[in-house]
């Protein structure tokens, strides 16, 4: 193979790549085995793969050999398809003995159970052109990718899946089909007889008072439930429509579509380089085709894309359909071109610490960002990275689904540092809910997060923040650019830092927090003046609240005044004991004659302040309760479900 500037001549290989795999199920015999060969195999991501076979049977049976393990399955998912001629009476097939002698050790299991069985279509006539499809254990199907750099903002995305045979026979000329997801499978043991237990009844000599009641179900009629001419019209035996019959039919997963012919000098639209001149039958994967090729072809550009596979989109599932048909020997493996086409993408840099590299929490990665500009899903694979002619690094691309960027790291950036500093704050009070008296506000946790990056590069460098996402937060007024990612719980934000530069990146984060409010606090007071001026507000509930916040008002008033005469009051009677103590020290001293009249004059003072205070304190608490009974009855008859949301920007 050719190499110019650095790169290989991928346009010389073979779009079909086969190589031997391991001995794994060797001496297992096949998983099934008929006269009738395979034509079609979908291989699915969950260990499960769907066969058809199809073919003309001149006899009056039809019969397939598979492992007793494989029997369940075979008989779970069996579905014939009539193609014309005799129809098929029944499948039989051989059962499991679960009577005989137990296995004298594991070997022995498991020479019984790879032991070929035989289950027998038998059919009514001689000449059949049948078609049956089933569904088998097979390995995954694996996706593996390349992505070529370019300094335009695009990139030449190539996507290869990996298939492997390991069914115990060769799969000849083939449609093969690939299907992206893991649609629901499980081991049936439709092959093992089950005998339950049943309970044991004995007769007691007890009669039955009464009879139990039975249920009847009739098929839906003419709505008059009363069987008539027109009801035998309606079940008089119609003219078959040749669609599937028998009691194994069943549907089959479609057939892929017909690729459309392309001319024969087709070329792969807005490739660069020299286009490679030679035999179509190699871009073919067909064994022993020659190719001479004249320069450089880009790694990710195949000469005709009549070869590449048809992208189908049923039901939310990709389903990749190879438009030549694909010969691959048992115990081998081979490898089918998928995707090939122009897709934009670029080289930045992103922030994403991880555990696994401890210098990522000061420094980013060099990554690769492309958008998936198929019409399906992009499974879980590695990838590979070039640029400029160059191997950039290898990464681990996520499902993508179409439309949807990626963005694979593959190296780490040393001349890029980042700092973290987070605050917490609390902001925006409203009120969320008025019920029975009772009142709720709302607060915005706030937590604010700042990226001080500096770029030690002689390039500006743009830079994405993977920014981990507080639960339950919503992003209060983010950067431009800045991509919300809830499936993941992360957002990328974006920068650019100049050369031999720095730049902050603030991240501010809210999260509403309710709690119960006093009506006569300040936080209540705030939260209801904010909703008595707020458009959005309930009309009734606004009015409602202004009309009974006058007299909050005059309770805050008072309130406040007989605080102020209760704090006095406790002071007042502090001094006085004081007054005592100081009276009683000095009790029998002859010479504290003036002092003891001076403590007696206040203390006497502070009785007559005393009293004016409690008569003061007790008038206001007098007032207080009749203006909470009047605030009561006008609270209760106010009723508000939810408040307004937080207004855009907040």
């Amino acid at each position: 193979m050719r190499s110019t500037g650095g790169w290989s001549t991928w346009g010389t290989m073979a779009l079909c790549l086969t190589a031997g795999v391991g001995s794994v199920g060797c001496g297992r015999g096949p998983q099934v085995q008929s006269e009738l060969p395979i034509r079609r195999v979908v291989v699915y991501r969950n260990g499960v793969a769907y066969f058809e076979r199809a073919g003309h049977v001149d006899r009056d049976d039809v019969r397939f050999k598979m492992r007793q393990t494989e029997v369940g399955d075979f008989l779970a998912t069996l579905a014939v398809m009539e193609q014309g001629g005799s129809s098929v009476r029944s499948a039989a097939f051989p059962l499991k003995d679960e009577t005989g002698t137990p296995p004298k050790d594991d070997k022995e299991k498991a020479d019984r159970d790879n032991a070929l069985r035989t289950v027998v279509l038998s059919l009514d006539g001689r000449a059949h052109d049948l078609q049956v499809g089933y569904v088998a254990a097979a390995p995954v199907w694996r996706p593996s990718y390349r992505l070529v750099l370019e300094p335009s903002g695009e990139a030449q995305l190539q996507a290869w899946g990996i298939v492997e045979n390991l069914s115990g026979e060769d799969w000849s000329d083939v449609q093969l089909s690939l299907v992206a997801g893991a649609p629901l499978a499980f081991e049936a043991q439709l092959g093992t007889p089950i005998i339950p237990g049943r309970p044991i009844v004995t007769d007691s000599g007890e009669v039955i008072a009464s009879m139990p009641k039975g249920e009847t179900s009739v098929a839906d009629r003419d709505a008059d439930g009363i069987p008539d001419a027109k009801d035998a019209e309606e079940e008089r035996p119609k003219k078959p429509d040749n669609g599937p019959t028998g009691a194994a039919a069943a549907t089959p997963p479609p057939p892929p579509p017909a690729a459309a012919p392309a001319p024969a000098d087709s070329s792969f639209e807005g490739g660069t380089g020299t286009r490679a001149r030679g035999e179509e039958g190699a871009m073919a994967g067909r064994p022993g085709a020659r190719v001479h090729r004249e320069g450089w072809v880009s790694p990710s550009q195949p000469r005709n894309v009549h070869t590449l596979a048809a992208i189908a989109v049923q039901g939310g599932t990709t389903r990749y359909d190879i438009p030549t048909t694909i010969t691959v020997p048992d115990k081998n493996a081979t490898m089918v071109l998928l995707v090939a086409r122009r897709v934009k993408g670029e080289a930045i840099f992103l922030y994403a610490p991880d555990d696994g590299v401890p210098d990522s929490a000061s420094h980013p990665f060099h990554v690769a960002r492309f958008e998936n500009g198929t019409t399906g899903i992009l499974e879980r694979g590695p990838i590979a990275v070039f640029q400029q002619g160059s191997f950039l690094g290898q990464g681990l691309l996520d499902p993508l689904p179409a439309a949807a960027a990626a963005t694979v790291p593959f190296a780490l950036e040393r001349a890029i540092g980042v700092e973290v500093e987070r605050k917490n704050d609390v902001q925006g009070t409203r009120l969320a809910k008025i019920d029975e008296g009772s009142l709720w506000v709302e607060h915005d946790g706030v937590l604010k997060t700042t990226y001080r990056v500096q770029n030690g590069g002689d390039e500006a460098s743009k830079l994405l923040v993977k920014h981990p996402r507080a639960s339950g937060a919503r992003l209060h007024q983010p950067p431009p650019g800045t991509e919300d990612n809830v499936a993941t719980g992360t957002a990328l934000v974006p920068t650019t830092v100049p050369p031999h530069g720095k730049q902050e990146l603030l991240v501010d984060e809210r999260s509403a927090q309710r709690e119960y409010a006093d009506w006569f606090g300040p936080v209540a007071d705030k939260a209801v003046t904010a909703y008595v001026a707020d458009r959005r507000a309930d009309a009734k509930v606004a009015a409602q609240l202004s009309a009974a916040w006058p007299l909050r008002a005059q309770i805050v008033a008072k309130q406040d005044q007989r605080q102020k005469l209760q704090q006095e009051l406790y002071q007042l009677r502090n001094e006085a004991q004081e007054k005592r103590s100081d009276l009683k020290a000095i009790e029998k001293n002859n010479k504290a004659d003036a002092l003891r009249k001076t403590l007696t004059a206040r203390l006497a003072a502070i009785g007559a302040r005393t009293d004016t205070v409690s008569a003061e304190s007790i008038q206001l608490g007098q007032e207080l309760s009749e203006l909470q009974v009047r605030w009561r009855a006008q609270i209760r008859a106010i009723h508000l479900e939810e408040g307004p949301p937080p207004k855009a920007g907040q």
